[in-house]
């Protein structure tokens, strides 16, 4: 049986991203793999900026096509979390569970309807708060939980064996970093 890392679950993925790391990507790349980087050299800062952007946007989108493109019995990165973060903490709030992902509360319904459709998850009524509504984990969500979840995020997780382990901390620094911007921009 595989064994889900409890201890040291983040389902988010964001706590801790990157603390007292490196600087960031551009000691990760190595030009004579990227051209892109060849491109930038030349850019001013608003050029060199933007360029980070597109290419940002570029890896996010191919990013979760390909994560996507892995899920099992539709079981897709997104839900996959969402039965991490219910078996490891226990049965939670929706509205909570949504925030703890960073999903809006209409994508959490509508990962919620699909995995209680998969007979996954159940909700059931809060005990004290009328109107809240408890998620948890069916008897085959822990099943799958505990027999699938490991093996389905490690399967995901062997796209970053193209970086060698001094690159994934840099890239883990990195997206860190702009996460933690990300979110002062949007408390700002």
């Amino acid at each position: 049986m595989a064994e889900t890392r409890c201890e040291n679950a983040d389902p988010a993925g964001l706590a801790g991203l990157g603390d007292g790391l490196g600087d960031g990507l551009g000691e990760i790349a190595n030009p004579g793999e990227m051209a892109d980087l060849g491109e930038m050299a030349g850019l001013g800062e608003a050029e060199r900026r933007r360029a980070l952007v597109a290419q940002t946007a570029r890896f996010t989108g191919a990013f979760l096509r390909w994560t996507d493109g892995r899920s099992c019995g539709g079981l897709t990165y997104s839900r996959l979390r969402l039965l991490e973060a219910l078996h490891c903490g226990g049965p939670v709030i929706m509205r909570e569970l949504g925030v703890q992902l960073g999903v809006s509360p209409r994508n959490m319904t509508a990962m919620v309807d699909a995995l209680e459709e998969a007979r996954l998850v159940v909700r059931r009524p809060h005990p004290t708060d009328r109107r809240a509504t408890l998620v948890e984990l069916s008897a085959a969500g822990i099943r799958e939980a505990e027999q699938a979840l490991a093996p389905r995020l490690d399967a995901m997780a062997e796209l970053f064996e193209v970086f060698s382990p001094e690159e994934q901390q840099q890239f883990f620094a990195a997206l860190g970093r702009l996460v933690r911007a990300i979110d002062t921009r949007q408390e700002a």
